[in-house]
């Protein structure tokens, strides 16, 4: 069995990937309360929204008014999903409120002309920009390929073409690339094969993997990235989250429930379960409907 890393650095995107797919829009107070309760977690890597057009997502209209009030421990690294450069002169507004800038496009080019109405390369040109800037004000940039693990429009994505797009970003100015199982079609032998390779062909690139559970495969998918020597993951407390395509396609990973299963392979993460819980369950709670994660419905393992 292969040699799993110690400890792995965990980003919560409930707060902008979570939100973003509620068919209700909650109040910015809300909002701010609970990236605030994920805060106080221990986790250091928080992306708390994007700077999209508010008639594309009209729940994450008040992208301003979040990152301005919310209040945060000085450790927690912020971060926000920026779709272009008009974005970016937006997020750049409130400089002093973030400090990572994660640019996304799709690895196959339906499903990137249906979710930005552009080409692969048009994104690409437009993310050298957005980098570029990014880079000069002192931001860390980080590349998101959706789609990296198939399409639901196309159905298999080469790998060559996954990391053909993996290696523009890198060479744009990301630092880190996150390969997006956009719609869960992956499974862990081709998750595996894939960061291996990833790894030989991306030197010096943070990877990052991006799960989502729609068959039931996400921490599974965890498991064999951690083989391959992954060591960031993405994911959603509540489970929430998701891609509309397919219909009944369930969120991300639910961090509690990865970090549940880290912690009992003896895998650090610096996240205070407990505390991780409160988020989610006070999510619920905003939300008036039950979550899908299992941790929270079953409660962590007690040997005791």
């Amino acid at each position: 069995m292969a040699e799993l890393p110690s400890s792995v650095r965990i980003r919560e995107v409930g707060p902008r990937d979570g939100f973003q797919n509620e068919p209700e829009t909650l109040p910015t107070e809300v909002k701010v309360r609970l990236i605030e309760l994920l805060g106080q977690t221990g986790l250091r890597r928080l992306e708390v929204t994007s700077f999209v057009r508010a008639d594309v997502i009209p729940q994450l209209a008040d992208a301003e008014q979040v990152l301005a009030a919310v209040r945060l421990p000085p450790e927690v690294s912020v971060s926000v999903l920026i779709p272009n450069e008009r974005g970016l002169e937006r997020a750049l507004r409130q400089r002093e409120c973030f400090h990572e800038v994660n640019g996304f496009l799709s690895a196959s080019e339906t499903h990137n002309e249906r979710n930005v109405g552009r080409s692969v390369e048009q994104s690409l040109a437009g993310l050298r920009r957005v980098f570029a800037r990014a880079g000069a004000e002192g931001l860390r940039c980080e590349g998101v390929i959706s789609t990296a693990f198939g399409c639901p429009y196309e159905g298999h994505v080469p790998v060559e073409r996954v990391l053909g797009v993996a290696r523009e970003l890198a060479g744009a100015g990301a630092v880190e690339v996150g390969f997006g199982d956009t719609t869960g079609m992956a499974n862990p032998l081709a998750v595996r094969e894939f960061f291996e390779r990833a790894a030989a062909e991306l030197p010096g690139v943070e990877l990052t993997a991006h799960f989502h559970n729609t068959r039931g495969q996400g921490l599974a998918n965890v498991v064999a990235a951690l083989e391959a020597g992954v060591a960031s993951f993405e994911s959603s407390f509540g489970e929430l989250g998701g891609c509309p395509v397919p219909a009944g396609a369930t969120g991300n990973i639910a961090s509690e429930d990865l970090v549940s299963m880290l912690a009992e392979m003896g895998i650090a993460t610096g996240i205070d379960l407990a505390a991780l819980l409160d988020a989610a369950r006070a999510a619920q709670e905003a939300l008036g409907r039950p979550l899908g994660s299992h941790v929270l419905r079953a409660g962590p393992v007690d040997w005791h």
